[in-house]
């Protein structure tokens, strides 16, 4: 059965939702895309009724396992981020309600797992997901490309041996036959991208700390 992973790009303006089917460690499949908006006109509890409305609404007619969320960085601009913050609650809260497991990503986490390369610019990052899910066109606006991504990254992530895979997910990894010159086991360039990108992202956390 494949897994089905909701990204979400939280934006008070705008509100990426991108979702994937995740069949093993490398096919990933698209099922939808779509921006949920709300007005600057409006007032703050309006705006975020109706992005929870829009963003439950694709919970319920998709039913997801999982959810990709955008981690919030407090080096952005502040109103951003009290937007990025707000919407993120939303979706936190809502997850709860339905016992779906959330995972936050760093954007520089996302660009790896999407193109290799943690600095990526958006063009580079909607160009690889057009790629990755064969579509016909990038998806726009870039806030629809980035839910993409997430929901892409998280479905790289699970089967790399992390905490939140499964022995029942890893197991058919290792019986996958080699492709393009790699051992079965070897993960592809931007899936070692991701977890260079992981344990940098670590060792700043420690160093933080």
């Amino acid at each position: 059965m494949p897994r089905r992973i909701l990204g979400i790009d939280p934006g008070l303006t705008r509100c990426g939702l991108g979702i994937v089917d995740a069949h093993g460690r490398q096919r990933v499949e698209f099922v939808h895309v779509s921006v949920v908006t709300s007005s600057p006109a409006d007032e703050l509890p309006r705006r975020l009724r109706i992005l929870a409305d829009g963003i439950e609404a694709i919970l319920d007619e998709y039913t997801p396992d999982a959810i990709a969320l955008e981690r919030v960085f407090a080096q952005q601009n502040l109103p951003s981020v009290m937007g990025v913050a707000q919407i993120s609650g939303v979706v936190l809260v809502s997850a709860e309600r339905r016992g779906i497991t959330a995972a936050l990503h760093t954007p520089s986490e996302v660009k790896a797992a999407v193109t290799g390369y943690g600095s990526a610019e958006k063009k580079q990052v909607g160009t690889m997901v057009q790629r990755i899910l064969r579509l016909d066109e990038i998806p726009k606006p870039a806030d629809a490309a980035d839910a993409l991504a997430l929901a892409i990254c998280s479905a790289w992530k699970t089967p790399l041996g992390t905490a939140a895979g499964s022995a029942a997910e890893a197991a058919p990894l290792r019986r996958a036959p080699a492709a393009a010159g790699r051992t079965p086991e070897a993960p592809t360039a931007a899936q070692s991208a991701w977890l260079a990108a992981e344990r940098a992202a670590k060792t700043r956390g420690r160093r933080v700390r």
